[in-house]
């Protein structure tokens, strides 16, 4: 077993199959699990048109991910693309926010596996125990990735299999129930009052904000490119990876949306969600299969476990590349390498850590809400890299870059106010933290 302080290329291991079910695992999670209760809860029934603007919003960063991905193949995502299309200070900006945006994520993530894990286990007033589930989640698949990618990719395509098929499941033994209830639990469907300017505005603003909450429930179609230097024949694999895993989510989410608010509302849902995390399980109680709410925890509980999963691996090869570019102390660039497997343990262990502490918020409203505003940013600057590749080199058309790039920035302000002036100052204090290092680094140089 070798260990290096020096920056070490990843091994090239994942395959299409591999690819698209680590996209998968980084969607089908939090988003329709918990998020989609959340979305709910803000703007009713309308959260449907949320969720295909969020969808139409994902493709083009999907499309525009690829792209970069295609072009400039690499562990990093963003932060790659930005060092090398724009500049470096909004490349240490992009991988800021994916930090951040992600640890949040992850968190939400961990929360929503203990809050299906108590439910399925019939002790879901124990709110006590959301939190230490949650931390020993997080811990318990840390220790995993620090075994490598390819072990861990094992798991999560057996994640992943769960999971579609307790969602496959939701929708069919759901249908009869929405069908039986026609439109009851869809009207109204704009919440605020339609009939006023200002309850347009409110309905609008609702849509909006569920638009920006649901965005998020999108984007671990990144992960494939973020894990990019470990991918085989990245150029063809990563954009087909992407496009694939897309379409698969997008008509999940559509299909599930429709079957959990025509089955108990949009109300229930969103009340659920804040009190027990557990919005879809709650709602099978009331399909006719028998175990129906079983199935879907057990679905539930796999797909957390999947996000946190490849978020974890995510954040650490951002981390990594940070590490290897000195915007991170090196020490995060070491990579330990076992037989055919390298891993970069010092940035999982410090990717577990943080994903921990904020775990300690236990609530899932205010980690997904933070993660919503700073992921915005991450992949505004996604299509903006974007932008810069040369006509010659390019997959997919211009005006997609544009598209995702005003979206995103439109939609990053649409959560709540004090989420986004936080955010703005996380942004200003990763700035300074960037400017602090390269001053010491020159000074330390000129000694």
């Amino acid at each position: 077993m070798a260990e290096q302080n020096q920056p070490k290329s990843l091994k090239r291991q994942l395959g299409m199959t591999g690819a698209i079910a680590l996209g998968l695992g980084s969607i089908v999670g939090t988003g329709v699990f918990v998020s989609l209760g959340l979305a709910a809860g803000v703007a009713g029934p309308s959260v449907i048109i949320g969720l295909a603007i969020a969808a139409f919003v994902a493709t083009c960063n999907g499309l525009n991910s690829a792209q970069l991905a295609a072009n400039h193949p690499v562990s990093g995502g963003a932060y790659e693309y930005g060092y090398r299309y724009l500049n470096p200070w909004l490349g240490f900006t992009a991988g800021w926010m994916f930090l951040i945006a992600k640890s949040a994520s992850a968190a939400t993530a961990a929360l929503g596996f203990a809050g299906y894990l108590l439910n399925l286990l019939g002790i879901s007033a124990a709110r006590g125990y959301l939190v230490p589930i949650a931390l020993a989640a997080v811990v318990i698949l840390t220790g995993l990735i620090l075994l490598g990618i390819r072990r861990s990719n094992i798991v999560n395509i057996g994640i992943v299999s769960i999971t579609l098929l307790s969602l496959v499941f939701f929708i069919l033994a759901g249908l009869p129930l929405v069908v039986e209830a026609g439109f009851d639990n869809f009207t109204p469907f704009v919440l605020a009052n339609g009939e006023t300017p200002d309850g347009l505005a409110e309905g609008l603003g609702a849509v909006l904000q569920a638009t920006a909450l649901m965005f998020v429930a999108y984007t671990g179609y990144g992960r494939i490119a973020t894990l990019g230097e470990e991918v085989r024949e990245p150029s063809q694999t990563i954009p087909r990876a992407i496009i694939t895993t897309l379409i698969l989510t997008m008509t999940l989410y559509m299909g599930v949306a429709i079957v959990g608010i025509g089955s108990v509302g949009a109300e229930t849902l969103g009340n659920v969600t804040r009190e027990e995390v557990a919005p879809l399980e709650v709602a099978a109680r009331n399909f006719a299969v028998p175990g129906s709410a079983v199935i879907l925890a057990i679905g539930a509980v796999t797909a957390t476990l999947g996000v946190l999963l490849n978020l974890i691996l995510g954040l650490s090869r951002v981390l990594l590349a940070m590490g290897r570019r000195d915007d991170m102390p090196s020490v995060v660039a070491r990579v330990r390498e076992s037989g055919s497997t390298t891993t970069p343990y010092m940035a999982i262990l410090v990717m577990g850590g943080a994903i921990a502490a904020l775990v300690l918020i236990g609530d899932v409203r205010i980690t997904w809400s933070f993660s919503a505003f700073t992921v915005l940013i991450y992949y505004a600057l996604t299509d903006l890299s974007a932008l810069q590749i040369p006509d010659e080199d390019r997959l997919y058309p211009k005006w997609i870059a544009w598209a995702g790039l005003m979206s995103c920035l439109f939609l990053a302000f649409w959560v709540d106010q004090q989420i986004w002036l936080v955010g703005l100052g996380l942004i200003a204090a990763g700035l300074l933290w960037r400017l602090a290092i390269r001053n010491l680094s020159a000074k330390y140089s000129q000694d």
